[in-house]
C-alpha cells in the first residue's frame, strides 16, 4: 500500500514536470464540457494506455520500444487532425466525404460548441476517450524517474498484477492533478466566454495550441527545450520520491531492489539500500536444520527448478537443462565475479562442488552481472579461470534464469532435491555448515549409498578470506552518480560531463570525495588526466575498490596512502607495502588490509595515468 501511495504521490508531481507541458492544450480542450461525458472518459482513457504501454514496455523488450514509436507517431496524426478541426473548421469539409463527417465529430465533440446535435447529445464519449488514449501514449515515455524505477524492477522480476498496479497509481496521480488543472481551468475559460463572448476566438487558440504541442513532441521539445527553460522542475521532489520507494522496497525484501542500469547490488552486512550487510536467511531459516545429519528437520518444499533455458552462454559444461539434472540433486549458486560477498562464499561453494561431485552433487554457478563490464563474456571467461571455477557456469547476461528463480540478491544459494524441487536457500554470506548439512541430507534422500560426514575445512585467503564483521563500520560505496552516496566534494558531482574536483579536507567518516579531473557518469566515474585521486574516510578491516583500466586496455598505475603514509603492513593483495599497484583489468582490488585495532583511517588513491574506471567501494 505504501508503495502505491507514494506512485500516486508521484503521478500527481507530473502535473509540474516540463515534458507534460505540450499535453495540457489537449487536457484543456475538454474544459466547460461534462465531467462524466468528456472530462472523465478522456482521463481514463489516458490512465488505461499509459499503463498497458508502460506495462508492455517492461516485459516486451525493443520490439515494444518499436511498436511505441508507431504509436506515438499515430497519436500525433491523430491529436494534430483534432487540432486542425479545432483551429480550422471549415479544413474538414475539404477533405474526403468520410473523413469530413468523422472530422465533424470529432470536432463537435472535441470542442461541444453548441451546435444543434451537440446541445441534444453533449459530447461524445467516445471521442473523448480516444483523445485520452492519444494522449496517454504521447505521455508514456517521458514520465520521469519514479516511472523508470518501477520499470527497472519489472524489466528485472517480469511483468506482475504488482507492477501494474503501481503504474495504475502513478497514471491515476497524474490524473488527478491533471482533472484539478482542468477545473480551474475551466473557470477561467467560462469567464472569458463570459467577458469577451470570445468562444470562437478560444476554439481557435485551443486548436492551435494543440498543434504547436505535437510538434514541440515530434521536434522533441517537450523533453529537451522545455526542460531547460522551465522553472518549475520536480526533479528534486522525484527523486526524494524515489529514495523512499528504494528504500520501502529494499526494507520489505531484507535487500536491495534493481537500480536503473543493474538488477541488484551485493548484499554486503545489513541488506540496505546501499548494501552495508549481509541479509539474514529467510524462510527456511537456521531453525530448519539442526547439527545431527541422523535426525534432520524435513525440508519443506518451495517450488521447482525452474528452466535453465535462458543463459546466453555456459562454460566449463555443454547447456544444462531442467529435466537432464533429474535424480541430481542441484545448487544453483547466483554470483558476479566482482561482487566481494560472492567471492568470500566461492571457496565453499568450490568445497561442496569437489567433495560431493562423486555422490550425485552438481553445482550450478549462475553469473548475472551487476557492471556493464561484467556481461563482456571474455571477462568472465578470464575470471572463471582465475579463480579456478571447474563447474558449470550459466552467463545469465538476460536475467532469465534470475527472474525465473525470483531472485533478488547477490550471492544466492538454492538446494534442489533428486525431483527437481527446490527444498532450501540462503541469501548472502555465512551459515555455511548449515547449507552443507543441506546437501548431505538431499543426498541421503536421493539414494547415495555413501554420503562424506563432516564439515569442509576451507581455508580461504587474501580476496576471499572471510570479512571482520565486527570492525566493519563502512558500507558499499557506488562511485557512479545513480547510486553514489556521502559524496563530500565542494560543489557536488557534475553529471557526464569533465569537471575539475577538490577533495573535502577532512571528511567525516563514510564521507568521501574526488580530487582533479574526472568525468562522473551514471555507473563509474573516470579519471580524465594524470593525478586524480579518490579520498575516504573508513572504518574496516578491509577496503576494495572495483576498477578497470583504460578504454583501450592500457594499464593504470595508482599509489595509495592511509592518513597521508605508505601503507606498509596494511597494504591489500594487489597493493605493495609502499601503496603502489597497477590496474590491469576489470575486477575488485583489495587496497587495505588491516591487521590488529582498527580504527577510522582516511583512504587515498592517486592514479598515475589517466583512464582509469572506479566503479564501486565494499569493506570487510
Amino acid at each position: 500500500m505504501t508503495l502505491l501511495i507514494l506512485a500516486y504521490l508521484g503521478g500527481i508531481l507530473t502535473i509540474v514536470s516540463p515534458c507534460i507541458l505540450p499535453v495540457l492544450p489537449f487536457v484543456f480542450s475538454r474544459a466547460g464540457q461534462s465531467f462524466a461525458r468528456s472530462v472523465l472518459p478522456m482521463l481514463a482513457g489516458m490512465v488505461l494506455m499509459f499503463a498497458l504501454v508502460a506495462t508492455l514496455a517492461a516485459v516486451g523488450g525493443s520490439w515494444v520500444v518499436q511498436a511505441n514509436q508507431y504509436g506515438r507517431w499515430l497519436a500525433l496524426a491523430l491529436v494534430a487532425f483534432f487540432g486542425a478541426t479545432l483551429l480550422f473548421p471549415k479544413l474538414a469539409e475539404r477533405l474526403t466525404h468520410p473523413l469530413v463527417s468523422l472530422g465533424d465529430r470529432l470536432s463537435q465533440s472535441a470542442q461541444g460548441d453548441g451546435s444543434a446535435a451537440g446541445a441534444a447529445t453533449g459530447p461524445r464519449p467516445g471521442a473523448s476517450f480516444l483523445l485520452g488514449i492519444a494522449t496517454g501514449l504521447l505521455w508514456a515515455p517521458c514520465a520521469g524517474p519514479i516511472l523508470g524505477l518501477v520499470l527497472t524492477g519489472a524489466a528485472l522480476q517480469g511483468a506482475s498484477v504488482g507492477t501494474t498496479l503501481l503504474l495504475l497509481a502513478y497514471a491515476a496521480g497524474a490524473a488527478t492533478s491533471l482533472a484539478l488543472a482542468l477545473l480551474v481551468g475551466g473557470r477561467v475559460f467560462a469567464a472569458m466566454k463570459r467577458s469577451l463572448g470570445a468562444g470562437e476566438w478560444i476554439r481557435r487558440v485551443l486548436g492551435g495550441l494543440m498543434l504547436a504541442g505535437v510538434g514541440a513532441i515530434a521536434f522533441g521539445l517537450d523533453t529537451g527545450v522545455l526542460a531547460r527553460i522551465s522553472t518549475a522542475s520536480t526533479g528534486g521532489i522525484e527523486q526524494k520520491l524515489v529514495e523512499q520507494l528504494g528504500a520501502r522496497r529494499n526494507n520489505a525484501a531484507n535487500a536491495n531492489a534493481p537500480a536503473q542500469n543493474a538488477p541488484a547490488t551485493d548484499q554486503a552486512n545489513v541488506g540496505t539500500d546501499t548494501n552495508a550487510g549481509v541479509p539474514a536467511m529467510t524462510a527456511t531459516g537456521s531453525a530448519m536444520m539442526r547439527a545431527a545429519v541422523d535426525a534432520p528437520t524435513p525440508l519443506p518444499v518451495e517450488g521447482q527448478l525452474p528452466s535453465l533455458d535462458g543463459a546466453v552462454q555456459w562454460l566449463n559444461s555443454p547447456p544444462l537443462t531442467a529435466q537432464a539434472l533429474r535424480g541430481k540433486v542441484v545448487l544453483v549458486d547466483f554470483w558476479t565475479y566482482s561482487c566481494i560477498n560472492c567471492l568470500r562464499a566461492l571457496p565453499y561453494v568450490k568445497a561442496w562442488a569437489q567433495k560431493y561431485r562423486d555422490q550425485g552433487l552438481v553445482v550450478i554457478g549462475v553469473h548475472a552481472p551487476e557492471f556493464a563490464f561484467e556481461r563482456d563474456i571474455g571477462n568472465v571467461k578470464k575470471a572463471v579461470h582465475d579463480l579456478g571455477v571447474d563447474y558449470p557456469v550459466a552467463i545469465d547476461n538476460n536475467y532469465a534464469i534470475w527472474r525465473g528463480f525470483n531472485n533478488q540478491y547477490w550471492p544466492a544459494h538454492y538446494f534442489i532435491d533428486a525431483q527437481g524441487r527446490v527444498r532450501y536457500h540462503h541469501f548472502g554470506e555465512g551459515n555455511y555448515a548449515e547449507s552443507e548439512r543441506v546437501i548431505q541430507q538431499l543426498l541421503h534422500e536421493a539414494g547415495a549409498k555413501q554420503v562424506t560426514g563432516g564439515i569442509a575445512d576451507v581455508q580461504a585467503n587474501g580476496i576471499q578470506q572471510a570479512a571482520d564483521m565486527r570492525d566493519v563500520g563502512s558500507p558499499e560505496t557506488y562511485v557512479g552518480y545513480e547510486r553514489a552516496n556521502n559524496f563530500a566534494s565542494p560543489g557536488g558531482a557534475v553529471h557526464d560531463q569533465a569537471n575539475d574536483y577538490r577533495a573535502p579536507s577532512m571528511p567525516s567518516l563514510n564521507h568521501w570525495g574526488l580530487a582533479g579531473h574526472w568525468r562522473v557518469g551514471p555507473e563509474q566515474a573516470t579519471a580524465t588526466e594524470a593525478g586524480a585521486r579518490i579520498v575516504y574516510r573508513f572504518h574496516a578491516r578491509d577496503l576494495h575498490l572495483v576498477l578497470g583500466p583504460d578504454a583501450s586496455g592500457k594499464p593504470v598505475r595508482f599509489r595509495v596512502t592511509l592518513d597521508g603514509e605508505a601503507p606498509g603492513d596494511a597494504h591489500g593483495t594487489d597493493v605493495a607495502a609502499d601503496g603502489t599497484g597497477t590496474v590491469t583489468s576489470q575486477r575488485l582490488y583489495q587496497l587495505v588490509r588491516q591487521s590488529g585495532d582498527v580504527r577510522d583511517r582516511t583512504f587515498t588513491i592517486e592514479f598515475l595515468d589517466p583512464g582509469v574506471f572506479a566503479y564501486a567501494f565494499t569493506f570487510g
